[in-house]
Order: C-alpha cells, then structure tokens, then sequence
C-alpha cells in the first residue's frame, strides 16, 4: 500500500510518500509545495491544489492522511491554514482517495512515542524508521511522519470497522482491542 502524508501550510506544504509492506515501511519520495510568503490567497490555495494533483499523478497514492489543524493563538492564522488544508484536501478526495485526518499529538505519538515530541525529534525518527541518509526537512518530514502515523494507524482501523457489532463489544475492552 503506497500513502501520500501531508502537512498542510499556506507557505508551503509538504508532502511524504511511504510504501507499507506487511510490518515494513519504505521510502518512496518526500518534498515540499511552495505557494510563497506573499501575495493574494486564491492563487496560492490554487499552486497547493495543482501541486497536491501533481503528487498524487506522480507517486499514484492507494490512500492519503493528512494533519489536523489546531487552534492557534492567532485565530486569522488557523483560518487561512485550515484554508490551505481545504485546498489540500480537495485534491486528495478529487483523486478518489480515502482520506485519513490525524492530530499532531496522534502524529507525534505514533512516529516518536510522546505526544509533545518537537520537531527535531520527529524529523530523526522519520530519518531512522524509513532509514533515509540524512534528515529531511521539517515540512516533509511532518508530512512522512503523517504518512508514518496512518500506516501504524491503518491496520487497526481496518480491523474495527471490519467488526460487526457483537463482535466489536466481545473483543473491546475499555476502549482497547483484545
């Protein structure tokens, strides 16, 4: 199964290729979607847009997952981001593909085993389990670790949704599977 990670940004974007094997994650390609620091906001969701669609042509992604928003200090801030995420997200579901939506504690917790893991350390754990060369940079290892986080993910929810009800309420216990 190949996922396509994003990390959504109204500057830049970055975006993770993985392919998920059984137990075993490969790198595929990992990058970054520059819409600028300046200028009007419907050209730079479109270059997201058209970028996103270029990924997705490219790499032909099985399924995609990208971060959550969080509420930021500055309200304005979280709209236009949310707005990039928009553009984003219509990209991915134009393609077709079932989109997965994680929050950056689900994403830190799953990639280094501590919800407020920072940066530096996401970026060594995404550079250590896909056994890259050296460390990639913060968008596009947000993005990887995204992609990291559904791959982790996927398995289970695959496995629950799979349950009939009966079944889901014998083999749940407080809340975990057993």
């Amino acid at each position: 199964m190949i996922i396509l990670g994003i990390d959504p940004g109204l500057r830049t974007t970055g975006f993770g290729v993985i392919e998920k094997h059984g137990s075993k994650l490969r790198y595929i390609a990992s990058g970054t979607i520059k819409a600028g620091l300046e200028g009007a906001l419907p050209p730079r969701l479109k270059i997201i847009l058209a970028g996103v669609r270029e990924v997705v042509a490219t790499y032909g992604p099985d399924c995609a997952a990208i971060e959550k928003v969080f509420v930021n200090v500055n309200p304005q801030s979280t709209l236009l981001l949310g707005q990039a995420r928009g553009a984003a997200i219509c990209a991915l579901v134009g393609a077709d593909l079932e989109v997965a939506e994680y929050s950056p504690t689900q994403i830190k917790q799953s990639v280094v085993g501590s919800g407020k893991a920072a940066k530096p350390q996401v970026q060594d754990m995404v550079a250590r389990l896909l056994k890259l060369p050296g460390l990639p940079g913060s968008d596009a290892a947000d993005a990887l670790g995204v992609a990291i986080c559904h791959a982790h993910t996927h398995d289970t929810l695959s496995l629950l949704n799979a349950l009939t009800p009966q079944t889901a309420t014998l083999r749940m216990k407080r809340g975990r599977l057993v």
